[in-house]
C-alpha cells in the first residue's frame, strides 16, 4: 500500500467514523428525551467514537476503503419511555433520529463546501473531506431508512404495522437478512443500487453550488 492509498483510506475512514458516532448519539439522545436513560447510563449518549466502535463495521471496512459501515447498536428500552408516548411511537422516533442526524450532517457539509467555494478558499483537502462527509451521510441516511430489519427504517415501519398484519411482518423480518445482503451486494454483482438516485441528486446540488 502506497502513502497515497493510505491517505485516501483515511479520508474515507474519518467521515465514516464521525457519521456513525453522530448517528448512534442521536439514537441515544432521542431515547433520553423520551425518558429512557439506558444508553446514557452505559456511556453511549456521546459523540466519542470509542463508545460506538464495532471492529468490523467501524474499523475494518472503512480502513479497507469501503465508504460504508456500522457501529454498535445503542441499547433502547421502550418500557422506560414516558407514558405520554407509546412504545411503538417512541421506538419509531428513536429509530428516525439516526438517519435524521445523517441528513443534518450532509446539509451542514454542503453548506461548508458552498461557503469555502464562495469565500475563494482553495484547499483541496478540505473540499475532499467535506465532499466525502456529504456523500457518506446521504448514503447512511437513505440506506438506514429502508424497511429491512435490523435497519432503522424497519423500526419506523413496525410502529405503523396493524396488529392483524403482525404475522406477515414477522415472516418478513425472518427473511430480511437475505434481502439486506442482496441490497448490499447489488451494486457489485448487478450494477444496480437504490442509492444511485440520492447520490446523483447530491452531485447535482454540489455541481450547482460550485459554479
Amino acid at each position: 500500500m502506497t502513502p497515497d492509498d493510505l491517505l485516501e483510506r483515511l479520508r474515507i475512514f474519518l467521515p465514516v467514523l464521525l457519521s456513525l458516532s453522530v448517528h448512534e448519539w442521536a439514537h441515544a439522545y432521542a431515547a433520553f428525551r423520551l425518558g429512557d436513560d439506558t444508553a446514557a447510563r452505559l456511556g453511549r449518549m456521546t459523540m466519542n467514537p470509542i463508545a460506538h466502535i464495532d471492529p468490523i463495521g467501524t474499523l475494518l471496512l472503512p480502513l479497507m476503503g469501503v465508504p460504508f459501515g456500522w457501529a454498535k447498536p445503542v441499547p433502547i428500552n421502550p418500557v422506560r419511555f414516558d407514558r405520554s408516548v407509546s412504545m411503538g411511537t417512541g421506538m419509531a422516533i428513536t429509530a428516525a433520529a439516526g438517519p435524521a442526524s445523517n441528513f443534518v450532517l450532509a446539509i451542514a457539509s454542503v453548506a461548508v463546501l458552498a461557503g469555502l467555494h464562495h469565500a475563494g478558499v482553495t484547499q483541496p483537502g478540505a473540499y475532499r473531506l467535506f465532499t466525502m462527509l456529504a456523500y457518506v451521510n446521504v448514503g447512511l441516511g437513505v440506506f438506514n431508512l429502508f424497511p429491512i430489519p435490523p435497519l432503522d427504517g424497519s423500526r419506523i415501519a413496525e410502529a405503523f404495522v396493524p396488529y392483524r398484519w403482525r404475522p406477515a411482518w414477522d415472516s418478513w423480518a425472518s427473511a430480511a437478512p437475505f434481502f439486506l445482503f442482496a441490497l448490499i451486494a447489488a451494486p457489485r454483482f448487478f450494477d444496480f443500487s437504490l442509492l444511485e438516485w440520492p447520490m446523483r441528486a447530491l452531485s447535482s446540488v454540489l455541481g450547482a453550488l460550485m459554479r
